[in-house]
């Protein structure tokens, strides 16, 4: 039996049947549904399996379903990680699973899933497919988590809605920071977008850090969660240029000798907080590596400079890429 996600997000008592799965690419819907689960299960022992755990030891847990609490506590389990991998045990053990509330957690299951066909099929499951987010259910996340405040104008919500990517991750996290500087529970737009700012130049900082480093894993998750600002552009190439600039001056000091001790005789002096960070990038960094950054990021503002209506965002993606690849070349 399939339940669209919004209605049981409203009214998690819709889901009558004991067994249900939740699935789909919207890990902060799933991570949602699992803390209300356990907010309205706090009188019971949560038991919380992998697929893998259970297939590995597969007595383990048919004595778990079998046996009763020695407390007398009502037990609910969460299956995460699922897979087709799973479906023999539904089907094996169905008349033990059915006496508890079995909870199940995956990622995208396509059409051909024969986890997905069923629970879809099977009158005495549930399945709640959890789709990627949109304007429309970003927008309503936005409300429900400012309900009981004031000054919600369509431009806060449009400020807010643009800021998030789509991600509610991303959004429930930025909210919660902020939440602590309205405590009168009356929105500004002006106080929010300073917030928005100081907040999406520190997530540069992040970004610009793990590029020089040339953290490929960290800049990739990084971006993809990232929309760059049309008005910021030159602000993120100077960003980038001037810490190309200190690990040029580092390399021309240190002459083959101990980065460490030059970056301490650096004038003026480098903020303590950087020193790590650019401990760690001199030792990716050459005069040749540093030079064909700078030829990069001279190409940007030229072609930025010729073309007012460029897409940015993706430029300066394209940008920060090519100098993660560039820490790394040979």
């Amino acid at each position: 039996m399939i339940f669209k996600s919004y209605l049981i997000d409203e009214n998690l008592d819709l889901l009558k049947n004991n067994i249900v799965l939740f699935y789909g690419e919207n890990i902060g819907l799933i991570n949602e549904f699992k803390k209300k689960i356990k907010d309205t299960n706090k009188d019971k022992t949560l038991l919380t399996y992998s697929e893998n755990e259970i297939l590995k030891d597969l007595d383990n847990f048919i004595n778990e379903i079998k046996s009763t609490s020695l407390f007398g506590d009502e037990k609910i389990f969460f299956i995460n990680d699922v897979t087709d991998k799973i479906c023999e045990l539904i089907n094996n053990y169905e008349s033990d699973l059915i006496n508890y509330k079995v909870f199940l957690f995956g990622s995208v299951l396509d059409k051909r899933s024969k986890l997905r066909s069923l629970f879809e099929k099977a009158k005495n499951f549930s399945v709640v497919p959890c789709y990627k987010d949109n304007d429309i259910t970003i927008k309503k996340l936005i409300l429900k988590r400012w309900n009981g405040y004031t000054g919600l104008t369509p431009q806060v919500l449009n400020t807010l809605l643009e800021n998030s990517t789509l991600d509610r991750v991303k959004l429930n996290n930025e909210i919660d920071k902020i939440k602590i500087f309205f405590k009168n529970k009356q929105i500004k737009i002006e106080q929010l977008e300073k917030l928005i700012n100081e907040k999406n130049d520190e997530d540069f900082d992040l970004i610009k850090e793990n590029v020089l480093k040339g953290n490929k894993n960290n800049t990739n998750n990084l971006l993809s969660s990232t929309i760059f600002d049309n008005e910021k552009i030159y602000l993120y190439i100077n960003t980038i240029n001037q810490r190309l600039n200190k690990l040029k001056e580092v390399q021309e000091l240190s002459n083959g000798q101990d980065i460490l001790k030059t970056i301490d005789m650096i004038k003026p002096p480098i903020f303590w907080k950087d020193k790590p960070h650019i401990l760690e990038q001199a030792k990716k960094w050459n005069k040749k590596r540093i030079n064909k950054a700078f030829e990069k990021t001279f190409e940007l503002e030229k072609r930025v400079k010729s073309d007012s209506v460029i897409n940015k965002n993706i430029l300066v993606k394209k940008l920060l890429v090519d100098i993660c690849l560039l820490a790394n070349s040979s």
